[in-house]
C-alpha cells in the first residue's frame, strides 16, 4: 500500500512540474507537435524573430554571419555552436533569452537531420 501511495504522490509531483512554465517568452513559437521538426516550419520563425536584427544579410551590431537562409542557420548550428550560443545565454546579447521551448525546437531540428 505505501508503495503504491509513493508511486502515486511521484506520478502527481512529475505532473506538477511538467505544468510549469520557464522564464523565457514563447510569443511566436510553434511547438512541435512530433518528432518532425522542419526549419520552415519551426525554426525559422523562431531565428526571423530572435537573431536577424543582428544576423541579417549582411550582418549588423558585429555579428560574425547572417542566418537569412536554411543553409546559414544549420551551418551555425554545425560549426558555430549556435545551441551553444542560445542556451548560455550569450545570445541574443540583449533583450529576453531564447525560451526552453525555442531551444528545444532548434535541437529536436538538429537531432532529426536538418529537415528543410
Amino acid at each position: 500500500m505505501k508503495k503504491t501511495k509513493f508511486l502515486m504522490m511521484g506520478f502527481v509531483f512529475s505532473l506538477l512540474l511538467s505544468c510549469g512554465s520557464d522564464d523565457g517568452d514563447d510569443s511566436g513559437d510553434i511547438p512541435p507537435t512530433n518528432n518532425d521538426v522542419t526549419y520552415a516550419k519551426n525554426v525559422k520563425g523562431i531565428i526571423d524573430s530572435r537573431c536577424i536584427s543582428c544576423h541579417s544579410d549582411p550582418p549588423s551590431n558585429g555579428a560574425p554571419m547572417g542566418l537569412t537562409t536554411y543553409q546559414s542557420v544549420r551551418d551555425a548550428v554545425i560549426s558555430r555552436d549556435l545551441i551553444g550560443q542560445v542556451e548560455s545565454g550569450a545570445m541574443p546579447p540583449s533583450g529576453s533569452n531564447l525560451s526552453t521551448s525555442q531551444v528545444n525546437t532548434i535541437k529536436e531540428w538538429k537531432s532529426g537531420g536538418y529537415k528543410p
